[in-house]
């Protein structure tokens, strides 16, 4: 792509092959240089003609006075929608350049769970301060959403969505659809409420496009939806949206009323939240309250000490097992050369299976009740691959010290990854049934312990073997 000279020339080309970064660096230097000289319209004019989400990259770039003077230049609807695609530090940071009166009707003009997510990131200065500028009936909704737990349905549900009454025609219901439609979050499914609010049924808009005029919605809807309870783990919803397709999942409160409703697009940032989530247990590093790039020294610190400092005892036990048969290896040096390889072995053996496991038990491929079947067949597997791998290292080992040696290496070798495969199968289950996550127990837990029954095996079968 050829380098563009003015924001006139600037054209995003996802095709495009380099680092698409400078682009938006440029984009970011000549915005703050046309506001510095006052021309505002061109940077208004550029603003308007591209993708939001592009718009949000734009002004990650800019200092805090130019990406909130640029921001400024969008329409409310657009400024509304815009903050969303900004990372939650940055949120924070323009909100509290605004003044109350005009955070207030952006916080309007956002939808439901957006804003919930924004007010709940402002100090609680800040949040008392807000309240006040809104209407009733948004400080009651932002109050409702806000009160939910980080991680259940309700902290990510939305309560813009479409409701109907059993009652109408179709066309009536089609009517009532389009009056909502500027305010829902969607209206491919409408939701079939009576005057307490509970739930009776669900619409979708094609099933309502082919009714005859004369038919009632509660004639239409499907009786029996799939729902679920505002307090359950929000990864309940994104498994159900997933599993039965869903455009959109309603939630309910206790009193089976309809309270909220969670979306696909909710549904995929929290899939995304979890995985992101798991890859961090995975390594033994804590969940960071925001993200990598926002991140300071003492977050990361602390996200990961904890862990690195419980893995440095544990291994000591490694080196109390090398230090108890110090007198084979001192008969036996040839020994050494193929300790790392071996206790490597289990160890990535056990990543293997604990990371299988890991993902089979999130998805709900197995469940507890399947261990014993799976540890019968993981038990062939490993003697498999530990009989492959003895072959390939018994060259070497007889290379190295003789047939006594391969002898000792190749059978190290299939005990130690049978260990590890069926140490690293079994770790996720008994996780999950402490009632921890599974995914703590993939990565360095597994290749730690691994590493530490990998020595004494190898040198107990060393010892035993070659009379020592």
């Amino acid at each position: 792509m050829t380098k563009p000279t003015s924001l006139s020339d600037f054209r995003f080309d996802p095709e495009s092959e380099g680092d698409d970064y400078v682009d938006v660096q440029f984009v970011a230097i000549e915005i703050a240089r046309l506001l510095a000289e006052g021309d505002s319209e061109s940077v208004r004019a550029f603003l308007e003609g591209q993708e939001l989400a592009d718009v949000a990259a734009y002004l990650e770039e800019l200092d805090t006075e130019p990406a909130f003077q640029a921001m400024r230049l969008l329409s409310l609807h657009d400024q509304a929608e815009m903050i969303g695609y900004l990372r939650p530090a940055s949120q924070v940071v323009i909100a509290t350049q605004m003044g109350r009166r005009e955070l207030a009707a952006l916080m309007t003009a956002m939808s439901h769970d957006e804003r919930a997510d924004l007010f709940k990131r402002l100090d609680e200065e800040a949040q008392e301060a807000l309240l006040p500028a809104l209407s009733k009936a948004e400080r009651e909704d932002l109050r409702r959403l806000s009160s939910y737990e980080e991680s259940t349905v309700g902290s990510v549900m939305t309560s813009d969505y479409a409701t109907l009454k059993p009652e109408m025609t179709a066309p009536q219901a089609m009517e009532a659809l389009r009056a909502q439609a500027l305010e829902a979050e969607t209206v491919y499914t409408a939701y079939i409420i009576d005057d307490a609010h509970h739930l009776l049924g669900v619409l979708d808009l094609r099933d309502l496009l082919i009714a005859r005029p004369r038919q009632k919605v509660a004639d239409l809807m499907d009786t029996e939806p799939v729902w679920i309870r505002a307090e359950a783990e929000q990864e309940e919803a994104a498994k159900l949206i997933a599993r039965y397709d869903l455009i959109a999942l309603p939630v309910l409160d206790t009193d089976n009323r309809l309270v909220g409703i969670v979306t696909q697009d909710d549904a995929m940032d929290v899939a995304e939240s979890e995985v992101t989530e798991d890859f961090y247990k995975g390594s033994l590093v804590n969940p960071l309250e925001t993200s990598v790039a926002d991140a300071t020294i003492t977050m990361l610190y602390k996200a990961r000490i904890y862990w690195l400092v419980l893995l440095v005892f544990g291994n000591i036990f490694s080196g109390a097992g090398i230090a108890y048969f110090e007198d084979t290896i001192a008969a036996h040096l040839a020994l050494l050369f193929f300790l790392p390889l071996l206790i490597a072995s289990g160890g990535n053996a056990g990543t293997q299976s604990a990371t299988l496991m890991v993902r089979a038990l999130a998805t709900g491929d197995v469940r507890i009740s399947d261990f014993g079947q799976l540890l019968g067949r993981e038990l062939v597997i490993a003697l498999a691959l530990g009989l492959t791998m003895a072959v390939a290292v018994a060259t070497i080992g007889v290379w190295r010290g003789g047939p006594e040696i391969a002898l000792v290496v190749s059978l190290a070798m299939v005990s130690i990854v049978i260990m590890g495969a069926l140490f690293g199968m079994s770790l996720p289950f008994l996780f999950q049934r402490l009632g921890r996550d599974p995914a703590t127990a993939a990565g360095p837990l597994v290749t730690s312990v691994a590493d530490i029954l990998g020595v004494l095996i190898y040198f107990g079968i060393a010892s035993v073997l070659l009379d020592i």
